[in-house]
C-alpha cells in the first residue's frame, strides 16, 4: 500500500493536527452558495416579478424570456416566445434559463474547489483528512460531467451578450426616451459586467484563446488576448463571488421594483 495508508506512514488519530480554525471558510462558503440555491430555487418557482415595463428592467434569471408564460414585453425586442414556435412550456421561464448558467458555475474549476471542500469536504481544507475511504476523481458519473465545462462556458457568453442587451436598454426612462440613467440600470450593468470579467477570467477562456498554440509569435493577436486574460485570470475566485453577488441583487432589486416594494430612482 502507499500513501495515507503506507504502513512506513505515522498513524495518527486525529484528521487535524492544525490548531487554527480551519472550518471557518468552508462553513462560509457552504452558507453562501446554499443560501444562493434557496434564493435561485424558490424565484424560478415563483414566476413573477421579474419585469418591470415602465423602467424597461428584466431579470438575469429570466432572461432571455422564452416560455408562454412570459409577461407582455419581457421577450428581447418583443420576439414571439421560441418556446412558443417550438413546444408549449409554460412553466417558469427561469427553469430553461438557469440551467445554463448554474452549469457553467457548477463545472468552474474554482467552484469545484469551493463546494466539494464545503459540501463534500473532499477535504475540506489542507492538512485535514476527509471522511472519504476511497477516491475516484472525476472519472464516473455524476462528476464526469465537469468535463462539460467548456460547453457550458460558451452557453454562458451567450447569456452575457443578452443580459448585456438587457443593461443597455434600461437606459431609457418611462416614456422609452434613450439617455437616461436610472439605479436598475446601473445594477444591470454591473450585474453584466461582473458576469464578464468572472467569463473572461476563467481557466477556460485563456485556454480557449491561446491553448496549443506552438508559437506564440506567429499568432500575435491571440497572444496579446491571452496575456490580457491570464492577468484577469489571477482573480477568477473574486470575480467569481462578485458575479454571483452582483446577479443575485440585480434579480433582488428587479424583484422588489417590479413588486412595487421599491422606486426605480432616476439620476437624470
Amino acid at each position: 500500500m502507499s500513501g495515507v495508508f503506507s504502513p512506513t506512514r505515522a498513524k495518527i488519530k486525529e484528521r487535524t493536527l492544525r490548531t487554527d480554525k480551519w472550518w471557518v471558510e468552508p462553513l462560509l462558503t457552504f452558507s453562501v452558495l446554499i443560501s444562493f440555491v434557496i434564493y435561485a430555487t424558490f424565484r424560478a418557482f415563483e414566476n413573477k416579478y421579474y419585469f418591470n415595463k415602465e423602467s424597461h428592467l428584466i431579470s438575469p434569471f429570466y432572461s432571455p424570456c422564452l416560455s408562454d408564460s412570459c409577461d407582455p414585453g419581457a421577450t428581447i425586442a418583443n420576439f414571439t416566445p421560441v418556446s412558443s414556435q417550438v413546444f408549449n412550456f409554460a412553466l417558469s421561464p427561469a427553469l430553461i434559463i438557469l440551467i445554463f448558467p448554474l452549469g457553467f458555475r457548477m463545472t468552474c474549476y474554482y467552484y469545484r474547489k469551493s463546494y466539494y471542500r464545503s459540501f463534500w469536504m473532499s477535504p475540506p481544507a489542507c492538512a485535514v483528512a476527509e471522511p472519504h475511504k476511497t477516491y475516484t476523481g472525476e472519472t464516473r458519473f455524476p462528476l464526469i460531467i465537469q468535463n462539460a465545462h467548456r460547453y457550458f462556458f460558451y452557453a454562458g457568453l451567450v447569456f452575457n451578450v443578452i443580459l448585456t442587451y438587457d443593461a443597455i436598454i434600461s437606459y431609457r426612462n418611462t416614456a422609452g426616451e434613450w439617455g437616461h440613467v436610472s439605479v436598475g440600470s446601473l445594477v444591470l450593468t454591473l450585474s453584466a459586467a461582473m458576469l464578464w470579467l468572472y467569463s473572461m477570467s476563467c481557466h477556460t477562456c485563456r485556454h480557449t484563446i491561446g491553448g496549443r498554440l506552438k508559437n506564440f509569435s506567429k499568432h500575435p493577436v491571440r497572444y496579446k488576448l491571452w496575456s490580457w486574460v491570464s492577468v484577469l485570470n489571477h482573480s477568477h475566485q473574486r470575480y467569481a463571488w462578485f458575479s454571483l453577488a452582483a446577479v443575485a441583487f440585480a434579480d433582488i432589486y428587479v424583484r422588489q421594483v417590479s413588486s412595487g416594494a421599491w422606486t426605480n430612482f432616476y439620476f437624470f
